[in-house]
């Protein structure tokens, strides 16, 4: 084939897919069953044989919770976009990234592992943009199979279908970064001295996972202590305490303890009637964090005699994040 012949290729840029969990694409009770069916039917996530899980997915789960999930997200769906704080800061991450990088050879784009848009079109959007190379960015500081490992699956599933595969670089977890610790830590001292009256403690809340995926050799746990532990060192007020709590278990087995719940509603007989919260593990306000935690938990608090619980908002879109985004891809790009 001469060279004239030749179809258009874009080439020579680069690529940054900031990849999260996912949300609906409403509030529609298909759109709620259509993400669940997705989400808690990879195997990452829920480690049952399909022939023993699919059924009762099916049969039970999608049936049942669906009503309750909606009801959660109505609690904190942004009207003004019409769409989940998860999407909308995802979205603002990356176009501020963008920003902050400023080269016309790198493209900044964002994806959901489960909903739209999708690791695979993202990841195809990218190539057909001319991105020969793309950096991989899982927003999850703590690694854990069921966030970034199938993540890391997703990705490699799309390179299997490309005929011309991009350079793929995956970010690793940042769970001990020290800028990452440096930003929670201001965090806290800002909601600090915006209080009259100083928590007697704060609560930082991971998502929990099965006890079974630790003893499987799973390194979160480990990795949610060591920031908690990183976070501890560097806080300036020893005269109040700093614990780890787990959330968002779900189904009769043992997960990662101690619980979130459990523990905010201990607290008030410890004479404790004063906290703070935060939810180190998640860089996005979601569900988690402002229904199941901001909500719920602050709720459950106060009804077992609690006073007051500040709730910290995650770092989202602010200009702390967005460098810290930067400094975590900036060194696999060659600009």
């Amino acid at each position: 084939m001469k060279t004239k012949d030749h179809p258009k290729v874009n080439h020579g840029k680069q690529g940054v897919l900031l990849v999260n969990l996912g949300t609906p694409d409403s509030l529609s009770l298909w759109d709620i069953r259509r993400y669940l069916k997705e989400f808690l039917s990879d195997q990452r996530v829920i480690e049952l044989p399909k022939i023993v899980w699919q059924p009762i997915l099916r049969g039970i789960i999608l049936n049942t919770r669906i009503f309750k999930t909606r009801r959660a997200y109505q609690k904190i769906w942004r009207e003004e976009t019409n769409e989940s704080p998860l999407r909308y800061y995802t979205r603002r991450q990356a176009e501020l990234l963008d920003q902050r990088i400023d080269d016309p050879q790198v493209i900044v784009d964002w994806a959901m592992r489960y909903g739209n848009p999708s690791i695979d079109s993202r990841l195809k959007r990218l190539q057909q943009q001319g991105c020969e190379s793309i950096v991989v960015l899982p927003l999850y500081p703590q690694y854990c199979a069921a966030t970034t490992a199938t993540v890391c699956d997703e990705v490699f599933r799309s390179l299997m279908k490309m005929r011309w595969q991009p350079q793929v670089q995956i970010v690793p977890r940042y769970y001990d970064h020290p800028d990452y610790i440096k930003m929670l830590v201001a965090q806290l001292e800002r909601r600090l001295e915006r209080q009259e009256n100083h928590p007697q403690r704060i609560i930082l809340s991971y998502h929990g996972v099965p006890r079974q995926y630790l003893e499987k050799g799973d390194p979160y746990h480990c990795q949610c202590l060591v920031t908690t532990r990183l976070i501890q060192e560097a806080w300036p007020r020893k005269d109040i305490a700093i614990e780890s709590t787990f959330q968002s278990r779900f189904g009769p087995k043992e997960w990662l303890q101690p619980y979130t719940d459990v523990t905010l509603e201990s607290l008030p007989r410890q004479n404790c009637y004063r906290i703070m919260i935060a939810t180190p593990g998640f860089v996005s306000d979601c569900v988690e964090t402002l229904e199941e935690i901001a909500i719920e938990a602050v709720g459950s608090f106060r009804q077992a005699g609690g006073d007051h619980c500040e709730v910290v908002p995650c770092a989202n879109d602010s200009p702390e994040h967005v460098r810290l985004l930067e400094q975590l891809v900036r060194p696999h790009l060659k600009v």
